[in-house]
């Protein structure tokens, strides 16, 4: 699951100073990991100790109540809620978050049904929209079907009919006509259906890791969640080498650090040794 946590630190940056590039430093001075990875830590935290999912975002919350980039508002708020309380409900969300910490559950379950349902699961606590749910199912049957060996076009294919994201788009048109504000201006960069797909098309369209989490970054936006979503699903698809899975290890700290290894020791991961 190291991906997703990768592509999160390769576009911290990024994120509030984008680039049309994909000429850069990978692991460029000042990256750290974000909220998007400890969100994502707390999801595979959840998987191995079961309980109420909402209870480790909170707690993660409070563990690193300041990471690079923030907590969006709305979270921020209910996660305070949550952990004075015992209980928040749902704020409706259809923001990206709910698909930036679902990568663990396309690593876990081997069957659709169970991924779908578990990225359920993780997503109403908080993005209980159905574009926030989408998103996070989305992401995670493409990290399951690319686990199981289906092809880009597969993929593609069964994420365009299942969740109806428009796929058709290049990396090279993307990086012309998107930024925060969505599709030429007209939307809004940081919601589901207008982030997942195209991280989804920065993942698909790729020759190798590294090369997918350079198409997001390349293409402006919300940089660090679309890192994340794009490099979760390409570590499924293309494995990480393992120099660039032991640079990105090197970020976190020893508990999270910890955490990550104690799950892909369960639930398996994708290196590409000697490289």
């Amino acid at each position: 699951m190291l991906g997703c946590v990768i592509g999160d630190i390769v576009g911290s940056i990024y994120e509030f100073a984008n680039i049309k590039s994909k000429d850069f430093q990978f692991f460029g001075n000042g990256v750290e990991y974000t909220d998007d990875s400890i969100l994502a830590i707390a999801t595979a935290d959840w998987i191995l100790n079961c309980g109420d999912v909402a209870s480790y975002y909170a707690k993660y919350t409070e563990l690193y109540p300041d990471p690079m980039g923030g907590y969006g508002t709305s979270f921020k708020v209910w996660a305070i809620r949550y952990a004075r309380t015992g209980y928040a409900e749902a704020y409706n969300s259809c923001g990206n978050g709910s698909a930036m910490r679902i990568c663990p559950v396309g690593w876990t379950f081997d069957d659709i049904e169970d991924v779908l349902k578990y990225s359920k699961l993780s997503a109403e606590c908080t993005h209980n929209h159905p574009e926030g749910i989408k998103g996070a199912q989305a992401t995670a049957a493409s990290i399951l079907l690319a686990r199981q060996g289906a092809s880009k076009k597969e993929i593609e294919s069964f994420v365009t009919k299942r969740f109806g994201y428009d796929l058709s788009m290049s990396v090279q048109e993307l990086q012309k006509r998107y930024s925060w504000q969505g599709i030429d201006g007209e939307g809004n960069g940081a919601l589901c259906q207008e982030s997942v797909p195209q991280a989804m098309i920065c993942a698909l369209q790729a020759t190798d890791f590294e090369d997918a989490v350079r198409n997001a970054i390349s293409i402006g936006g919300d940089s660090d969640t679309i890192g994340c979503i794009a490099g979760g699903i390409a570590e499924a698809l293309y494995g990480i080498p393992q120099n660039v899975y032991d640079k990105g290890l090197s970020y976190l700290p020893n508990d999270l650090k910890n955490l990550i290894l104690k799950f892909e020791k369960k639930y398996g991961c994708n290196i590409i040794a000697g490289q």
